[in-house]
C-alpha cells in the first residue's frame, strides 16, 4: 500500500464525508474474505493489451477509493486488502482470474472489467460462486444478473440519448463503425432499430477486430457513403488508428462528425487531443462537471497519480462502486454478497463526482446523460445535459419488446 501524504489523507477524510457520511466502524465478523484484520477484495482490469489504454486508470481510481477508505478507518473497522489481477484484454483470462480471486484468494467481491466480452466471460464464474462483480463501464444492456452491479450506463442512458441528440441536430444519414464483439454489435442493433423506426438512413456498418489497426477499407466506405455523422463503438487503441486514418483522408471529426461511446479524457490525451478535436462523446460524467465532490475527487486523484492526470467516466464509476460497496457492507453488517446486494438496493442516493448516485432494484445505476465535444486541451465541453436523471432500462423496448429485468 502506498504511503499517504497529508494532502491525500485530508482528501480521504473529505471524500468519505462527502460521499457516504461518517466512515463508521462495526464489530461484526466479516466472514468469508477476512484476511486477519482486513477484508479481501479483487480488482480485475486489463493492465496490458489493447484495453490497457482505458483500464489502467480505472484500476487507479478503484485503488484511490480503497486507500481513502482505509485512511479514514476502513470498513466495519477493518482495512480493505485489494488483490489486483491483470485480465490482459482477453475474456478467457478475465474468467480465469475471476475464478482465482474468488475460489483461490477468497475475495468478498470484485471490482473490474471493461469490455462486454470480458464481463460475459466472467458472469458464469460469479453466478456459480455466488459472488458479486461491480462493473463500471457503459454497455449494451440485454443482460440482467443478480451477481453483477452495473454502474455503467445502459443504452437508454448513453447510446440512445446520443442518438436522440444527433437527430435533433439534423443528422439524418448515419454510419456505424465498431469493434467486432458483443457490445458494439448489440449497441448498433439497438441504434439500427431506432434509425429504421424514425425513417433515418443507415449509410453503412463496419466492424474491425478488437485491437485492429487497418481501417483503409472502412475509411473508403465512409468517404463513399457521405454520412452526416459516424457513431463510433470502437474500443481500446483501435481508436488511434481509426482517427489517424480518417484525418489522413481529410475526414477528421471537424469535417465528418463522430459520436464516440468509448473515448473520454484519458483516451483523448493518449491519442493526442488534436486527433479528436471537435468530436462528440456521450457519457454520464465529464471531468468538466462543476460540483464539489468532483473537485475533491480530481484533486485527490491528481495528488496520487500526477498533476497531469485526467479523469474519465469509467474511472468515476470504478471509484464510486467501492464507496457504495462499503456503505452496503456497513448497512448489512456483513460482506456476504447477497446481503450486500440487497443492502445496496435500499441505500439512499449519495453524492459522488458525477452527482447523486443510487442503484435501482435491477442492479443498475440511475444517472444523467451528457453530450460533450472534445476541446484542444483534451477536455470536453458539455453541450447537452438530459433534463433529469434517467432510470436504467436493461432492455430497450424497441429492440427487445416484452423483455424486462427481474431480480429477486
Amino acid at each position: 500500500m502506498p504511503m499517504l501524504n497529508k494532502k491525500t489523507i485530508l482528501a480521504a477524510a473529505l471524500a468519505c464525508t462527502a460521499m457516504l457520511g461518517a466512515c463508521s466502524k462495526g464489530a461484526e465478523d466479516t466472514g468469508a474474505g477476512a484476511a486477519g484484520d482486513g477484508i479481501k477484495v479483487g480488482v480485475l482490469h486489463s493492465l496490458s493489451g489493447t484495453m490497457a489504454i482505458s483500464e489502467v486508470t480505472v484500476k487507479n481510481a478503484t485503488q484511490l477509493a480503497i486507500d481513502e477508505i482505509n485512511a479514514a478507518g476502513g470498513v466495519m473497522g477493518k482495512k480493505i486488502v485489494p488483490i489486483v489481477e491483470d485480465g490482459a484484454s482477453d475474456p478467457a483470462i478475465f474468467a480465469q482470474k475471476a475464478s482465482k480471486l474468488i475460489e483461490g484468494d477468497g475475495v468478498t467481491t470484485v471490482f473490474g472489467g471493461w469490455t462486454s466480452a470480458s464481463r460475459k466471460a466472467m458472469l458464469p464464474v460469479f453466478e456459480k460462486d455466488q459472488n458479486l462483480l461491480w462493473y463500471p463501464v457503459q454497455f449494451e444492456g440485454n443482460e440482467c444478473s443478480p451477481n453483477i452491479m452495473y454502474s455503467g450506463a445502459q443504452p437508454n442512458q448513453q447510446a440512445l440519448p446520443a442518438y436522440d441528440w444527433a437527430k435533433q441536430q439534423g443528422y439524418k444519414k448515419i454510419f456505424l463503425v465498431g469493434s467486432d464483439y458483443v457490445y458494439p454489435r448489440t449497441a448498433n442493433l439497438i441504434l439500427k432499430k431506432h434509425i429504421a423506426k424514425d425513417g433515418l438512413t443507415l449509410t453503412g456498418e463496419e466492424y474491425q477486430p478488437l485491437g485492429g489497426t487497418e481501417f483503409s477499407g472502412v475509411v473508403g466506405k465512409i468517404k463513399a457513403a457521405k454520412p452526416d455523422i459516424i457513431f463510433n463503438t470502437l474500443n481500446g487503441d483501435s481508436n488511434v488508428a481509426f482517427f489517424k486514418q480518417m484525418a489522413a483522408a481529410g475526414m477528421g471529426p471537424e469535417v465528418v462528425p463522430v459520436m464516440s461511446f468509448s473515448i473520454g479524457e484519458q483516451e483523448a490525451m493518449a491519442m493526442g487531443p488534436a486527433l479528436v478535436k471537435g468530436g462528440y462523446a456521450a457519457w454520464n460524467y465529464f471531468q468538466t462537471l462543476d460540483n464539489e465532490q468532483n473537485k475533491t475527487f480530481i484533486a485527490a486523484y491528481k495528488a496520487k497519480f500526477g498533476k497531469d492526470a485526467v479523469i474519465t467516466d469509467p474511472m468515476v464509476h470504478g471509484y464510486l462502486d467501492v464507496y457504495v460497496w462499503k456503505a452496503a457492507v456497513e448497512k448489512a453488517q456483513s460482506t456476504d454478497p447477497a446481503k450486500v446486494r440487497a443492502a445496496a438496493m435500499t441505500l439512499d442516493a449519495v453524492p459522488t463526482p458525477l452527482g447523486p448516485a443510487k442503484f435501482m432494484n435491477n442492479n443498475s445505476l440511475i444517472q444523467t446523460a451528457y453530450i460533450g465535444q472534445s476541446q484542444p486541451d483534451g477536455q470536453f465541453k458539455i453541450l447537452w445535459t438530459s433534463p433529469a436523471a434517467i432510470d436504467p432500462d436493461p432492455y430497450d423496448p424497441v429492440s427487445f419488446p416484452g423483455k424486462s429485468c427481474k431480480i429477486g
